[in-house]
């Protein structure tokens, strides 16, 4: 009798493993299953974004908006050693554009529409909202400090919010990289800058403390680079082009890896002369996406439709986080803004990286865009900023930041 009761016992314990344990592998399958789903842009096609069609403008406000572009390129950049492209819009109207230049500099072919430019730092306007996509999807918390995804990074009270409004109180890759010896390496990466981080803290200078005030630095964004690569599993350039890049058919934009060595854009000093690639030229994220005019035009298109982002995810973007000093400038997560006293508000993003010049001016109260890229050293570019004032009273004393 008491050999059957631990048969039988043994039976059941066999019988409950036999149903339990697949049922186990199940729930792990299927929670693993969501979370793989949950990840934007994973492996399911690729949903593409119908922008609704540009807005109705007046003849009479187009022809004096147009006149008034016309006067400042005559002023400014024709006479200037620009080379590249402008285009102003209003409600996704094409008011104005113009193309100057060649490319190669000096080459048989002309700059148009289909030339990408190295935007540098307005890259940093598409960083920022993939990661606010994410935390949109609940992906992240934005509030989390960037520790909890890279457990080894050793400097606590830096958030993701920190490292997008500029308040990490990190120094600047672009300097410490150099001054450790990596100058005549060869060329460094994002997972590079990080580990310096982590590895060299107690010998890196400029350390400030999270939140107490703003200082732009590119590290910021080289580090949210690898956020979004921890978070989708893809690679930064792979994340951008199906997220943003593809749904919204921007054809001529791209993130450079080696691979496009062929395909980008050579830049040059005010002289002509050829700029030459260094060690930092493959850090992404605060910069290295190249994108064209019309493309940039699609861009804020996409912002301004509220079909790839909430009204709270634009809010947060462009809510003022450094208060701390008196004046017009400001930052959000991503952009920089100029907010005047009469209550006008201008949103933009300025560029420069080697020989590229950008400037990226979005006046959401006038549903207006003003871009300007130019692949030859040019300071006028950014004077783009006058043109604020022909859509709108924004401002008397003009400020304009690289």
């Amino acid at each position: 009798m008491l050999l059957l009761k631990k048969i039988l016992q043994q039976y059941r314990f066999s019988f409950l493993l036999f149903f339990i344990a697949p049922l186990t592998c199940f729930i792990l399958f299927s929670c693993n299953t969501q979370k793989q789903k949950n990840v934007p842009g994973e492996n399911s096609p690729v949903q593409k974004i119908t922008l609704p069609p540009p807005g109705k403008i007046t003849a009479a406000e187009n022809k004096q908006l147009a006149q008034a572009c016309q006067l400042w390129y005559d002023s400014m950049l024709q006479p200037s050693v620009f080379n590249g492209g402008m285009l102003v819009a209003k409600k996704g109207n094409i008011i104005f554009e113009k193309y100057k230049g060649s490319n190669p500099l000096g080459g048989p072919t002309s700059v148009d529409s289909n030339t990408s430019f190295h935007i540098a730092s307005v890259s940093k306007t598409f960083t920022a909202m993939c990661v606010l996509k994410l935390w949109e999807d609940s992906l992240i918390n934005i509030d989390d400090e960037y520790s909890k995804y890279f457990p080894s990074f050793n400097y606590p009270g830096i958030t993701i919010r920190t490292l997008l409004n500029h308040r990490s109180g990190l120094p600047n890759y672009l300097y410490f990289m150099e001054k450790l010896g990596y100058k005549d390496s060869a060329a460094i990466n994002n997972g590079q800058v990080l580990g310096v981080l982590i590895s060299h803290k107690n010998s890196l200078e400029n350390i400030g403390t999270p939140g107490k005030h703003f200082s732009y630095c590119n590290t910021n964004y080289a580090l949210l680079a690898l956020l979004i690569e921890k978070i989708s599993r893809k690679p930064y350039p792979q994340f951008v082009k199906r997220i943003i890049f593809d749904p919204l058919n921007m054809q001529h934009s791209f993130v450079f890896t080696p691979a496009d060595s062929n395909r980008t854009t050579p830049n040059y000093d005010w002289k002509g002369g050829r700029n030459a690639d260094n060690f930092l030229d493959h850090v992404y994220g605060d910069k290295n996406i190249y994108s064209t005019p019309r493309d940039l035009l699609i861009w804020d298109r996409a912002l301004a439709s509220g079909l790839m982002f909430s009204k709270e995810t634009m809010e947060a973007a462009f809510a003022a986080y450094s208060n701390e000093r008196p004046g017009i400038k400001n930052y959000g997560l991503g952009w920089r803004m100029n907010m005047y006293p009469n209550g006008k508000k201008v949103i933009f993003h300025n560029g420069w990286w080697h020989g590229n010049n950008a400037a990226f001016i979005r006046l959401t109260d006038q549903d207006a865009t003003i871009i300007v890229l130019g692949n030859r050293y040019c300071r006028a570019i950014y004077k783009a900023y006058q043109l604020v004032n022909s859509f709108s009273n924004y401002f008397e004393v003009l400020e304009i930041e690289e």
